[in-house]
């Protein structure tokens, strides 16, 4: 087993700005059950249909950000932690698929150079 070289605790949230983030229908179901609503009332809610002629998908909504432009619906954006931790779909369980983050050596770096160890860069 490897040991993981990152902190997600000390993340403004990256991945959660993804501008698509791609669920599965076992997904929409556990968000659904999450909150109390069937499989259509759930991707209802909180998906959209993504489909161009390389992609067919179904993704989370986003919202507005302080820090990034756009964040998944489920982000607390002060407190930057996933409100849904338990209910998370796949990808965001799997993320970010090795030992190693590049958001985060990117920000530890960065938060280093600058001196600051709440250091966010800004778009």
């Amino acid at each position: 087993m490897t040991t993981k070289r990152y902190d997600c605790l000390k993340c403004p949230g990256y991945c959660c700005s993804y501008p698509r983030i791609a669920v599965s229908d076992k997904d929409i179901e556990r968000l659904g059950r999450h909150f109390d609503l069937d499989f259509e009332a759930a991707r209802a809610k909180f998906t959209y249909h993504y489909k161009t002629k390389e992609d067919d998908e179904w993704c989370l909504r986003q919202k507005k950000d302080h820090v990034f432009k756009q964040v998944c619906r489920f982000f607390d954006t002060e407190a930057r932690r996933c409100t849904v931790y338990k209910a998370r779909p796949w990808v965001c369980r799997h993320y970010p698929h090795g030992n190693s983050c590049g958001y985060y050596d990117f920000l530890k770096f960065e938060r280093v150079q600058q001196g600051d160890d709440e250091f966010i860069p800004s778009a």
